[in-house]
């Protein structure tokens, strides 16, 4: 894609995070644009494109995985900027604070195995019709590394069924060919999820890692194409802001 402005992306941390470093560098080295990094006890946001809450161990995942960083100052101002339509991306630890914040349905508990996996899997892209995934095609199978001891997703039937209906599921756990089965499901999620969205379409929630694929050298630019769809969405939507005023 074509290089547009620099965008400025917010990245939130908790005691016990531990990727947002790898956040800074995928934003400044590899997309060349700029990071700021905000420490979870601040109360505001300041304008910002976008907002990436990565993962780890937030307060030592005790209680439920997230439960505790849900609470935060920072987080009332996530709500806030959420409310507006700010594009939101929480990987892994930052996935399950947003579900225990309720920014997106279900919630992510133990791996059925009982084992922490942290290992290259194959998704599905169930549809380009979204920030988030709008430079993959719609079927495509991608390789995305996962390392967490909490990600099986789970929401009762009638959550689930709303979440299929609206196009809430972005990523399923695939094998190579894309096949959805309980062999390809590294952690037990239920329909093989992996990643989501909510209604609005501007939160992105996901346990693996897109930081960890966007280089060559990492064996994966597949996480990459994630940040640029967020990249190629600000870009349309000012374009068409402009042509509009």
């Amino acid at each position: 894609m074509g290089k547009g402005r620099t965008m400025n992306w917010a990245i939130i941390e908790f005691p016990g995070s531990n990727c947002g470093p790898d956040c800074v560098y995928v934003v400044e080295k590899v997309l060349k644009h700029k990071a700021t990094l905000l420490w979870h006890t601040e109360k505001k946001i300041p304008s910002v494109d976008a907002i990436i809450l990565p993962g780890g161990f937030s307060y030592g995942d005790y209680l439920r995985s997230g439960a505790i960083a849900s609470l935060s100052n920072i987080m009332g101002a996530v709500k806030e900027a959420a409310s507006i339509g700010v594009p939101i991306v929480g990987i892994c630890n930052g996935f399950q604070i947003l579900c225990e914040s309720k920014l997106l349905p279900g919630a992510l508990i133990t791996n059925r195995c009982l084992r922490f996996i942290c290992s290259p899997v194959y998704l599905r892209v169930e549809t380009n019709e979204s920030i988030f995934t709008s430079l993959f095609y719609s079927g495509e199978v991608i390789q995305i590394p996962i390392a967490h001891g909490q990600g099986c997703f789970y929401a009762d039937p009638q959550t689930l069924q709303k979440m299929e209906s609206e196009g809430q599921i972005l990523l399923r756990y695939c094998d190579a060919k894309g096949n959805i089965s309980h062999q390809s499901n590294p952690n037990g999620s239920l329909r093989n999820i992996a990643g989501i969205r909510n209604l609005k379409g501007n939160i992105l929630g996901l346990m693996p890692h897109p930081e960890r694929a966007s280089e060559n050298e990492l064996g994966s630019v597949d996480g990459k194409k994630i940040f640029e769809s967020v990249c190629r969405y600000i870009e349309v939507k000012e374009k068409n802001y402009c042509l509009v005023d």
